[in-house]
């Protein structure tokens, strides 16, 4: 079994929409998008992390902006490796020739193929050894869930590819459940909607904002107006359009429910025993996602589980895995319930 416990260690927190990086010894030491920029014609890289985002719908034919990750797994090998290899030569910066070992998260129900190339990606970006942790157990472990105890802790982590809601006990995922579809499903949802409703067509880079300024999952301001900017289907030009909250609501029902159903299957499967732990403890929402205005109460209007959103959501992964890589025993027990 790989012990990360050299010097010249890192996390590795990789997301379909951001890659969060954490340095042994040093904390949480860079957040980027999860997007690199090449020239589609000589091969060339351009750009990787916010660089690369600021050109997305903004290119070129000979330019591609590529999201290496898609619905939390590698969708293009060598975009990834090359955006693995420049987090790890910025997490070493002014090192020469620092071969790290590595601890990069998953998600959960990950096939073998699937982790071989997490594994062999982070090998050809430049990294010693590599170790896999479950999203779902890093998120619980960075939310301050007590995951190593034998009752049962409820995270639902909500990232820009997957939905992953776990009950977690003694260090392992006891029943689970991973809807490939997350932030970014939920920017689509918004695009084709408002190109539905108003004929006006949006960018991916539009739906986040709104999605992050104006969209709450339930219980928006009454009449209040949000302006999107975009273009008019049916003359091709340039629109301005105000749109009220609660129809911004209502476009994103449908996706959030599915996000309901998975926790209630969940806890449908879920033992007695761990059941009546999370009816006392409540369910703790990770991951970018969880963000969005008012989805706990969304959550809770289903139930009597208290719902609580974790004190940093974006970096629970990131600050797990920070966990696991500062305790060596943490990480033998982790590690091998993963096994």
């Amino acid at each position: 079994m790989v012990r990360l416990r050299a010097n010249k260690t890192i996390g590795i927190d990789l997301g379909t929409s951001n890659t969060i990086t954490y340095l042994k010894g040093k904390g949480i030491i860079s957040n980027e998008p999860s997007v690199v920029a090449m020239n589609k014609v000589t091969g060339e890289l351009l750009a990787i992390g916010k660089k690369a985002e600021e050109m997305l719908g903004r290119i070129h034919e000979k330019i591609a902006v590529l999201r290496p990750i898609k619905e939390g797994i590698i969708d293009n090998f060598e975009a990834t490796k090359l955006m693995l290899k420049y987090f790890i030569k910025q997490a070493f910066k002014g090192q020469p020739m620092v071969k790290p070992r590595v601890l990069i998260s998953c998600p959960m129900e990950i096939t073998q193929v699937e982790k071989r190339a997490v594994l062999e990606a982070c090998r050809q970006a430049g990294a010693q050894d590599v170790a896999l942790i479950i999203e779902p157990i890093a998120s619980a472990l960075g939310a301050d869930l007590p995951v190593e105890e034998p009752r049962g802790s409820m995270v639902v982590n909500i990232g820009g590819g997957s939905y992953q809601v776990a009950v977690i006990s003694l260090g392992g995922i006891v029943v689970g459940r991973v809807l490939r579809a997350g932030g970014e499903a939920l920017n689509q949802v918004i695009t084709r909607g408002v190109r539905r409703i108003y004929n006006i067509d949006i960018g991916g880079h539009t739906a986040e904002k709104i999605k992050k300024e104006a969209g709450y999952a339930i219980a928006p301001p009454a009449k209040k107006k949000y302006q999107i900017k975009g273009k008019n289907l049916a003359t091709g030009l340039p629109a301005v359009l105000e749109i009220e909250l609660e129809e911004i609501t209502e476009i994103m029902q449908e996706h959030l429910h599915t996000l309901l159903e998975a926790i209630s299957s969940t806890l449908e499967r879920t033992p007695p025993e761990l059941a009546s732990d999370i009816l006392e403890k409540g369910i703790t929402l990770t991951g970018g996602g969880a963000r969005l205005k008012n989805l706990d109460r969304f959550l809770a209007t289903k139930g009597s589980i208290p719902i609580r959103l974790a004190a940093e959501p974006v970096e629970c992964v990131a600050q797990g895995i920070g966990k696991v890589l500062e305790d060596p025993r943490l990480y033998d027990k982790i590690i091998r319930n993963q096994l």
